[in-house]
């Protein structure tokens, strides 16, 4: 387990790999975990890096706040630490969001993007996330832990189609959880709406949805076509999680991508 410290607290990672960077975010009740198979992909030909973002994964628990503009300054400031001046960042759910407000506020850290069933406009959200962001239900699910793992047992298969092996994960991110990483940042995300932005970027950026997604509208897709540069892939046996429902297929998009 590699970690390091910053002024705002411990930030944990993982690295394989060798050859230029990529760093990978994670999405809202994950960690670095959910990119494994990406990262045993991609390690022949790139140094790839996945974190955790405060109050998930083994990243410091000990904040006030978990919105969407703290964890872009965790991940300029880890690739500051990492010597990292500038590296494609892809981000998986509430983690292209973040990795799309970095290339908008810090554009020279990002020198491509790619955002995996993100929410560019928060109100795409699924209606139960959004009700998830809001105190007094945040407060009484989290304090139900076998309503909740029963709750997400049951929805599993209408969330990934190969849904037992992210349930696994999830059961061991969100013992590693707090109430107030859990509540505010999906509060921060669904209220984050990047569309008058958008056509501000200049880099290259590539959006990959599943067409079976019920976590975020792949509609959201759409937004891209305005902005130059840009690219967007369907993956259409794909819901929330297309790096594990069809890994294969995942792997070689980003890898070309990434690539070119």
């Amino acid at each position: 387990m590699s970690s390091i410290v910053t002024n705002q607290g411990v930030v944990h990672y993982e690295a394989y790999g060798r050859g230029n960077p990529v760093v990978l975010l994670h999405g809202w009740l994950g960690s670095w975990g959910c990119w494994l198979g990406t990262m045993e992909a991609l390690s022949s030909d790139y140094r790839v890096y996945a974190l955790d973002f405060w109050g998930f994964g083994e990243s410091d628990k000990r904040r006030e706040s978990y919105n969407i503009s703290d964890f872009v300054r965790l991940v300029d400031q880890f690739m500051e630490r990492m010597g990292i001046h500038t590296a494609p960042v892809v981000g998986h759910s509430m983690g292209g969001t973040v990795a799309l407000n970095l290339a908008l506020d810090r554009p020279r850290r990002v020198d491509k993007v790619a955002i995996v069933g993100s929410p560019i406009d928060g109100r795409s959200l699924n209606i139960f996330l959004k009700m998830a962001g809001l105190p007094w239900i945040a407060f009484l699910v989290w304090n139900s832990p076998s309503l909740l793992r029963l709750g997400i047992r049951i929805f599993a298969p209408w969330i990934a189609a190969s849904w037992s092996e992210w349930y696994a994960l999830l059961m061991n991110d969100l013992s590693k959880m707090t109430l107030e990483s859990f509540l505010w940042s999906i509060h921060s995300l669904h209220h984050t709406d990047l569309r008058p932005r958008l056509t501000s970027l200049r880099m290259p950026i590539m959006g990959v949805y599943g067409r079976g997604d019920k976590i975020v509208n792949p509609k959201q897709s759409d937004l891209l076509k305005q902005v130059a540069n840009s690219r967007v892939e369907m993956l259409s046996g794909s819901r929330h999680f297309p790096m594990l429902d069809e890994p294969d297929k995942f792997y070689t998009i980003l890898a070309s991508y990434l690539d070119h």
